[in-house]
């Protein structure tokens, strides 16, 4: 006999919810504010080395002999190996212009009484100086369209030393900044993004967006969701047995991706959920089959991608432009919006592309793609294999179901 009074199995499940994401929106804060605290102290940390070291305050290898008393002092400190307080250091100097000190600082202020002034020795000026006020210790972030605020605050300081090092321009850092955080990329993943030099890409396909997609921010989004050109290095076209260069089997590229394609998202961006290769439309009594199809959470549509091995032809964008007549008419749900089409070949004549596309109806854009065989020795070496690309993704997502 069942006792009216005791609650029955799901009769609760929306306060579970609603305090299961009071709970996570509390977790995510409290994640966001240790980081926002930790950059600021690598950054007060790194302006206090630089302007003891650069001077000639400390002598030669007062880093390291400074990390070392700090492990001693604080058994079980990570983080603050030497490498790293260079690291803090680097994170000031490229970023000094965020110093909330706009005043000139006087470099004797923080040297201590007798300290040996011009290096020289094992002196440790840091042990005995006395602590700076608040003020040396804030990062003073600009509060403009132009600078990534909500996001520079967001990646961690291992992202941050990344962009440093391997972006140098101004421009770069900002994009890549951006994109660490939009992406949630691992330190992995943004140098591999770096290395395929995304910035560059970034924006520049051939598409007809403005015209074919109402919404401006919309159109924006969709054009800075593609790049003109996708590096698939775990294509190789001799591993997989191809024939001719110019005449490789687009099914035989197809299966590639289809089995990496992990990989494959990791190339066009986490937003993206891949719904299935050979996707069959029947409209009419006419059997249709789409190359991938996917989906763009950002960008809420159908995303259907024709894979063509040789170089781009016009008839490519009348076969698109059916298929997603037809997707459109029969398989968007309600509150979708109206699918994208990408063609992804071999190469293209951009100018030409652009100029022809224009005069279509649906949204759609042309990339180009790169396999393995055709990257350079450098860029090769640069990127991590496919393998430990795969290693990566399959414990983000154990990681996300733990």
């Amino acid at each position: 006999m069942t006792n009216l009074d005791e609650p029955t199995h799901g009769e609760y499940d929306g306060a579970v919810q609603i305090i299961k994401a009071a709970i996570l929106r509390s977790q995510y804060a409290a994640a966001r504010s240790v980081n926002e605290e930790q950059l600021k102290l690598y950054f007060g940390i790194g302006k206090y080395i630089s302007l003891n070291s650069r001077k000639g305050f400390w002598g030669k290898g007062a880093i390291d002999a400074i990390s070392e008393q700090l492990q001693r002092e604080l058994p079980g400190l990570r983080g603050f190996s030497a490498r790293n307080l260079r690291n803090m250091r680097t994170f000031y100097e490229e970023w000094s212009m965020l110093d909330s000190s706009s005043h000139a600082i006087d470099m004797q202020l923080w040297a201590p009484e007798g300290a040996n002034i011009g290096g020289g020795g094992s002196n440790l000026a840091v042990a005995t100086a006395k602590l700076p006020d608040e003020s040396f210790w804030q990062l003073k972030l600009p509060k403009s369209a132009e600078f990534p605020l909500e996001e520079f605050l967001r990646i961690g300081f291992t992202q941050h030393i990344a962009v440093l090092t391997k972006a140098k321009s101004l421009p770069k850092r900002l994009f890549y900044i951006r994109r660490s955080a939009e992406q949630d990329y691992s330190v992995e993943e943004l140098e591999a993004a770096i290395a395929r030099d995304d910035y560059r890409h970034q924006g520049s396909m051939p598409n007809n967006f403005t015209k074919t997609i109402p919404a401006t921010s919309r159109s924006l989004r969709a054009i800075t969701a593609f790049k003109d050109e996708y590096l698939l290095d775990f294509i190789n076209v001799e591993e997989l047995g191809a024939r001719d260069g110019q005449d490789v089997d687009e099914r035989v590229v197809e299966n590639a991706i289809v089995h990496n394609v992990k990989n494959f998202i990791l190339a066009f961006g986490k937003d993206f959920t891949f719904v299935r290769n050979q996707y069959h439309l029947d409209a009419f009594g006419e059997d249709q089959y789409i190359d991938l199809l996917f989906f763009n959470r950002e960008l809420n549509c159908l995303v259907a991608v024709e894979l063509k091995t040789g170089k781009f032809k016009t008839s490519y964008l009348g076969q698109l432009q059916g298929y997603l007549s037809v997707l459109d008419g029969f398989e968007r749900k309600p509150h979708e919006n109206p699918s994208i089409g990408i063609i992804l070949c071999k190469d293209m004549n951009k100018s030409f592309v652009d100029y022809v596309i224009q005069d279509y109806t649906k949204p759609m854009g042309v990339a180009t793609y790169k396999t393995a065989d055709d990257m350079p020795e450098k860029l090769r070496k640069a990127l991590p294999d496919v393998e430990s690309l795969r290693k990566l993704l399959d414990s983000a997502s154990a990681g996300a179901t733990a």
